[in-house]
């Protein structure tokens, strides 16, 4: 059976939601990244170097970050409908869009945040403004990221727009937010939060 190491109100989220979607049996273990010096299991460390949630195990395998603990599930156990295969030419675009959370959208929120000057000639993201842009064009043009149906780079976006707008950081435009609310509407999405829900008031 997997393993989902998992805390509250994090990334695990997504993780949870990926697994429904593929349909895995899985179990939840707690890592209560909040605590003062804490003592984690050793195939915690082993699976996420950092320390960080969401990290799973399953089998021999070890993930950590949600968008690799997505690829990994979509490639494992879903190839040629959640994940493109090797050999579809739609797997290029979808490796970006399903990376396109942890190496554009996360970067431009910070610098949001931070209130950083924009330097989209150095920075690899571009800046909040471009990456925004970017993302109201792909999905205007289209219904879904990449390779013509839901798939995990959808799962990835989705999540991220909102994070975007439930934190004030983001008015969606309208593309973006019937998107969001397409992807939002999927069974194991509920499914997820539910779990969510029951391991966080266990927790």
């Amino acid at each position: 059976m997997i393993t989902l190491y998992w805390s509250p109100q994090t990334r695990a989220a997504r993780a949870l939601w990926a697994l429904e979607e593929v349909g895995a049996d899985y179990d939840v273990k707690h890592i209560d990244i909040r605590a003062e010096g804490r003592t984690d299991p050793e195939e915690f460390h082993a699976a996420s170097p950092l320390g960080k949630v969401p990290a799973l195990v399953d089998g021999e395998a070890m993930v950590a970050d949600s968008a690799a603990i997505a690829m990994y599930l979509g490639d494992r156990y879903a190839a040629g409908t959640l994940a493109p295969k090797l050999n579809d030419p739609a797997r290029g675009e979808y490796l970006f869009w399903l990376f396109f959370t942890p190496s554009v959208i996360e970067p431009a929120m910070a610098e949001k945040i931070a209130k950083l000057e924009p330097n989209p000639v150095s920075h690899g993201w571009g800046s909040f403004d471009r990456m925004i842009a970017a993302l109201e064009t792909r999905l205007g043009e289209n219904e879904w990221a990449a390779a013509g149906r839901f798939t995990m780079a959808d799962l990835m976006l989705s999540g991220s727009i909102q994070f975007l707008t439930m934190f004030g950081l983001l008015d969606a435009p309208p593309v973006l937010r019937s998107y969001m609310d397409r992807c939002l509407a999927r069974p194991a999405f509920a499914a997820a939060m539910a779990r969510d829900k029951k391991e966080t008031d266990a927790d």
